[in-house]
């Protein structure tokens, strides 16, 4: 056997070990971002509120959904002349639109139906914010002024990304990070979020009418 021979598995574990120790920092840094913007970020006085969308079951709004609903309600009970966007499309195994499931919860809990806007053709976080850019423009609303959305924290490093794409700023945006108070999906959406994270910063972008 040859030196060269010998030495060749050596430089291929040598590149390999490199490439996992490149994979594990970069996976690092992205879950770095998403835990920094896992936080309330508030400013300014919101005219809108958009809840961003998550799966509904049979018997309603998931946990998540549940969770992000409930910390949009404490906010628009104390502030009862906020308008809110609900935005989120209907998936096959899912029995409404997750606009209508989060209308009727807020509305079951106490917000005035004629406050809130439905946004019910999205499927992704790309198409919740292009498609609520649409109907609050639609609706006369100011979309350079201060509009606070709210999400799971998980969501929200994800979320200030692509509204900067969507709306050219995050200038006056101010978020809300609701709890992951189901530990399973809680787990599951912090490893699956900082590869979400990546993908959007590739590909998630925005398309010309």
């Amino acid at each position: 056997m040859s030196a060269y021979t010998k030495k060749h598995p050596r430089r291929l574990l040598r590149a390999v070990l490199i490439l996992i120790a490149a994979g594990a920092l970069c996976y690092g840094a992205l879950l770095a971002a998403v835990l920094w913007n896992s936080r309330d970020s508030l400013q300014g006085e919101p005219s809108v509120v958009v809840i961003l969308g998550c799966q509904v079951n049979a018997n309603g709004p998931s946990i998540l959904l549940r969770d992000r609903l409930d910390t949009a309600l404490d906010y628009l009970l104390k502030y009862p002349e906020t308008a809110v966007v609900v935005s989120g499309g209907q998936g096959e195994d899912e029995p409404v639109s997750e606009a209508q499931a989060m209308r009727d919860y807020l509305v079951e809990h106490g917000v005035d139906a004629g406050r809130v806007f439905l946004e019910e053709r999205s499927g992704s976080t790309l198409e919740n914010l292009v498609y609520t850019r649409q109907l609050l423009e639609d609706e006369g609303y100011d979309i350079a002024g201060d509009i606070l959305v709210v999400s799971n924290g998980f969501h929200l490093t994800r979320v200030r990304l692509l509204w900067g794409r969507v709306f050219g700023s995050t200038e006056r945006l101010s978020t809300l990070a609701a709890p992951s108070s189901h530990l399973p999906s809680r787990l599951k959406m912090y490893v699956r979020e900082p590869l979400a994270l990546l993908h959007s910063l590739g590909f998630d972008w925005p398309t010309e009418d």
